[in-house]
């Protein structure tokens, strides 16, 4: 059966969102030029201001504005299925953001927007976090449908849309309806990183019998914030396939729908679940 070749891009990103997109444009050249189908930007991929309150500035109306369309423009350019990292959106509070991910098919069609539920707070000593200042929590999870080949005989994948701090709330990942893929764009502390990103990533694959594609962001930012990196693709099994540890680059692999199948023969684990 035919393999779906997918990228994750990592980036460290800047103050300025035309610098970022810039970045962005070209890393996802690379992952077309490559022969990804799917590309994956990372979170906060337009912006990682130097106050938390920088992403209101930059804010965009549903559906309208210079990142949208950039992403919708870069899906169609490129013929590929593009999951933009987030894009601030605006919500009723002129003070507060949805953090959102938008995902574009080959024509440049808006097909899902998943806004991020969980909102991350972390405090320990100098470095704290308070993500429900600035943002607006979404209110359920979303996913889309992916054909993973050009026939009409090639599987159509259901891909789980999640950000980040979600990757902690399993709860989501079981909501999605046996996910046979599930995208982890995030920008993981380096602290937190360092202890929970793989093990976690590789738990929601584990239990999920399913594909995790994780992009991220990774290094130190000009504002000091310093992320983990570490951008990759893990299999149904819990095997991570490919890995990018630090930087900005493109980490390519290739999901294969027989080795999704393979592992759940072998463990039919979803079929046995009670509670619900």
């Amino acid at each position: 059966m035919e393999s779906l070749r997918v990228a994750a891009i990592q980036m460290v990103s800047t103050p300025r969102v035309e610098d970022n997109l810039r970045v962005a444009g070209s890393l996802v050249a690379q992952a077309a030029q490559a022969g990804a189908r799917l590309v994956v930007l990372p979170e906060y991929f337009c912006l990682m201001g130097q106050r938390d309150r920088d992403k209101v500035a930059v804010r965009e109306a549903d559906g309208s504005g210079p990142i949208q369309d950039f992403l919708s423009g870069l899906a169609r350019r490129h013929g590929i299925t593009l999951a933009g990292g987030t894009v601030p959106l605006a919500t009723p509070d002129p003070d507060r953001v949805f953090n959102t991910l938008p995902v574009y098919d080959p024509a440049g069609q808006r097909i899902a927007r998943y806004d991020k539920i969980h909102l991350f707070s972390f405090a320990d000593g100098d470095e704290s976090y308070d993500e429900s200042r600035t943002i607006v929590a979404g209110t359920g999870p979303v996913s889309f449908p992916l054909r993973a080949g050009d026939g009409p005989e090639a599987p159509v994948l259901r891909v789980g849309l999640s950000i980040c701090y979600d990757l902690r709330f399993p709860e989501l990942y079981r909501a999605f309806g046996n996910a046979d893929l599930v995208l982890v764009p995030a920008a993981f502390t380096a602290t937190t990183g360092r202890a929970h990103w793989e093990v976690l990533l590789r738990a929601r694959a584990i239990e999920n019998l399913c594909y995790v594609l994780a992009s991220a962001q990774g290094g130190t930012h000009e504002n000091g914030r310093a992320t983990w990196g570490h951008s990759m693709l893990i299999d149904p099994w819990g095997e991570v396939v490919a890995e990018l540890p630090e930087g900005e680059g493109v980490l390519l692999a290739d999901l294969e729908p027989d080795r999704l199948a393979r592992a759940r023969r072998k463990l039919p684990a979803l079929a046995h679940r009670v509670l619900s």
